[in-house]
């Protein structure tokens, strides 16, 4: 990856029609560079429609990546729904890949009863089933774990980080907003920031630098960690630190915008991004 893409988890609200294919090229009109397809219900679209997509996303110099369906939990005690998370990430790997997409993004698992030793080592089984069968099937894109907002998830920081170094294929997806949450109103200061990216850097090297995965949004949050999302200013997320630390390390890969307004955080923070020297 050569530059840092901007763009919204899904169709811009500001798009005059809902579909993907009005959505890419409406993320073009407004000047951003990225859309998150949303398969968070279930992974619904075809094959013709995936190549479709990818056509007119290459067309508009568009980066596109998804994020996989709500209903998974690699550490779940039922093994029909262990399996059936894994086939929902490979069903969400599988279309995207189709439409020339550069990674996709889930919420791994609960750590229900069991330890986060016991959930992580879990979790990293299945994940290898995964990598396995898409190593078959000569599917190559992006597998990411996102860190997770609610204490209650699997997706701390360093278990994120721990899987990209133990398999290769993964690399993570931060969602800053999400471990502001969890941490319960830490990771929100240059230093913090600094400290996130330091920590990615000793551990994965500079390639998951230059290939970075990025959720940002405001984000309330209480004892149990996130709440819900919000829009940029009306949140106390420290942003404009954030990017400074972004241009420090000249990060490369997708910055998605998660906040209720989509597009419009999105735009801001492209632009101010822009305007660092």
């Amino acid at each position: 990856m050569n530059a840092l893409h901007f763009g919204p988890a899904g169709v811009p609200l500001s798009s005059p029609k809902r579909s993907t294919i009005d959505g890419i090229m409406h993320v073009r009109t407004l000047g951003l560079d990225a859309m998150e397809m949303e398969f968070v219900r279930g992974v619904k679209m075809g094959e013709n429609m995936a190549k479709d997509a990818g056509k007119v996303a290459r067309e508009n110099n568009v980066l596109l990546t998804a994020h996989g369906p709500y209903f998974i939990n690699l550490n779940s005690d039922d093994k029909g729904k262990r399996e059936a998370s894994v086939r929902r990430i490979y069903q969400t790997a599988r279309i995207t890949w189709i439409a020339g997409g550069y990674s996709i993004v889930f919420h791994a698992a609960y750590y229900g009863k069991l330890s986060p030793q016991k959930t992580y080592e879990n979790v990293k089984a299945e994940l290898k089933t995964l990598l396995g069968i898409l190593e078959d099937e000569g599917i190559d894109i992006w597998i990411r774990p996102e860190t997770t907002g609610k204490r209650s998830q699997f997706g701390t920081l360093e278990e994120i980080v721990k899987l990209s170094e133990e398999l290769p294929g993964i690399l993570p997806c931060i969602d800053f907003a999400h471990l502001h949450a969890r941490s319960l109103g830490k990771y929100n200061t240059y230093e913090e920031f600094y400290e996130i990216l330091s920590y990615v850097e000793e551990h994965l090297g500079r390639e998951a630098l230059d290939n970075m995965h990025i959720h940002v949004s405001g984000i309330e949050y209480g004892k149990k960690g996130e709440i819900r999302h919000l829009n940029l200013k009306e949140s106390d997320m420290n942003y404009e630190s954030l990017l400074k630390v972004w241009r420090e390390f000249d990060i490369k890969g997708v910055v998605i915008s998660e906040s209720p307004n989509l597009e419009e955080d999105a735009l801001l923070l492209k632009k101010l991004y822009g305007d660092i020297k």
